[in-house]
């Protein structure tokens, strides 16, 4: 496939309510962002990224970092994440465009590139394909891939706060069964997503993500999921730094909006 035709979007944002800044907060002295767009090289699958900013002023830092970098970047709307990612479908001529938000800078490439080759493997099979729905791999190795004419469809139709906001909720949760979807599972059997929280949010994941980069990055800077998983054995008093988060994801807030998500895929923040 013409690396151009499928495009990973990285949406990334200063303004986060609950940890502004965080997505060039300093992991091993470079920015957060920076060690996940690193991640994500370290790909097999070819492709082009595009980080997905917005225009609020706020954000000038985050072009100035791709300036910087020589990554590509799009600026659109501050909170209509579906349109950023259809603009920049439209503009890069993209036939697929990827999903894959910039609090995951744990990802496994690995993962990346086996949901990839899963949607790759059928062609013309799948309008959308993505490991979450449902989740089954740690939180923080967020895949959705979707068709340019699904992204299309959706930009159209898509009309909730919360499908804008969020760009796929119309596909995977409300949108007519005319949308062929496939979800690919980590093929251990075992679920992690609730229990184990690879993500950023909050001050705590980004302790246990700096401490994840510590252990494990000198020696082997593409270190895999699986890696982390026997460092965390090793240490579970790093997996102790953010525990008490694991579980609680943007679903809690829309419980009553959402018609596939249920009380138990999501919890709520205890104080």
């Amino acid at each position: 496939m013409n690396r151009s035709a499928l495009v990973v979007i990285v949406q990334a944002r200063m303004s986060s309510s609950r940890l502004p800044g965080k997505v060039l907060m300093p992991i091993l002295g470079r920015p957060l962002l920076a060690r996940m767009l690193e991640r994500l090289n370290q790909c097999q699958t070819p492709f082009t990224t595009v980080v997905a900013t917005s225009t609020d002023p706020s954000d000038d830092q985050i072009e100035q970092f791709c300036r910087d970098e020589h990554v590509a970047f799009f600026r659109g709307s501050l909170d209509d994440c579906l349109d950023r990612h259809y603009q920049i479908a439209e503009r890069w001529k993209a036939d697929i465009a990827v999903k894959i938000p910039s609090d995951c800078p744990l990802i496994d490439p690995r993962v990346v590139d086996q949901t990839l080759q899963f949607f790759l493997d059928h062609p013309g099979e799948y309008d959308f394909v993505s490991n979450l729905h449902p989740a089954t791999w740690p939180d923080g190795n967020d895949v959705e891939i979707m068709t340019r004419a699904c992204l299309q469809r959706t930009q159209l139709e898509a009309t909730k706060p919360l499908e804008r906001e969020h760009t796929t909720p119309y596909i995977w949760d409300t949108a007519p069964e005319s949308f062929r979807r496939g979800n690919l599972s980590w093929q251990t059997g075992l679920d992690y997503s609730m229990s184990h929280r690879f993500t950023i949010d909050y001050q705590e994941d980004y302790a246990f993500i700096r401490t994840v980069y510590e252990e494990l990055y000198p020696e082997n800077p593409s270190f895999s999921c699986e890696d982390i998983l026997a460092l965390l054995e090793r240490k579970p008093e790093i997996y102790a730094i953010n525990a008490d988060l694991a579980g609680v994801n943007w679903y809690r807030n829309h419980l009553n909006e959402l018609h596939t998500v249920s009380p138990n895929q999501t919890r709520v923040l205890s104080n």
